[in-house]
């Protein structure tokens, strides 16, 4: 019989994420304008990361997912399925969540890691199962099912029906209604 690990540590965010991490909590905390927060590294925002960052974000982010599956998630609905880079909400949702955790962490007393507890992990867990429903069991991917949805969205029909109707209601205001 193995015995558990009683308490696992939460995976340190690498140099680069942890960089990006404190060069945004310095602007925070000199009150700097935030007109240039655009051209910052925001980890818990990938799209806003230099790939020299994201190539340290996704490993990291693979350790939090493993963290939480093994720390938190007893029953299955909660656990993180392997191929979850394949799936954009929790890729989104796990860097949000992983921040927040680290955030909490850092603070001098057990508020904020409370709240996280209470709030963040929770919801974060609601979410992805309402998204994933039982879809993704282990070692089999789910594709997306909304593809067909998002196709039609995107085609030159469904885009130009939605352009005559925003170029009709721009026709009717010049006219003043």
């Amino acid at each position: 019989m193995t015995t558990p690990d009683l308490a696992l540590v939460f995976p340190r965010p690498p140099q680069e994420v942890r960089a990006a991490l404190d060069q945004l909590q310095q602007v925070e905390d000199a009150g700097l304008p935030l007109t240039g927060l655009h051209l910052l590294d925001r980890p818990w925002d990938p799209a806003t990361c230099e790939p020299r960052v994201r190539a340290q974000l996704w490993p990291w982010l693979d350790r939090v997912a493993a963290w939480l599956n093994h720390t938190y998630a007893w029953q299955t609905a909660h656990a993180i399925p392997s191929c979850w880079p394949r799936h954009p909400h929790l890729l989104h949702e796990l860097a949000v969540l992983a921040c927040l955790r680290l955030a909490a962490a850092d603070t001098t007393g057990p508020h904020a890691l409370e709240e996280w507890h209470r709030y963040a992990l929770p919801a974060f867990h609601a979410r992805m199962a309402e998204r994933l429903g039982i879809g993704c069991p282990p070692g089999r991917h789910t594709d997306w099912p909304a593809r067909s949805w998002a196709a039609d969205y995107d085609s030159r029909p469904a885009s130009a029906a939605r352009r005559a109707l925003f170029d009709a209601d721009l026709a009717v205001e010049g006219g003043h209604r």
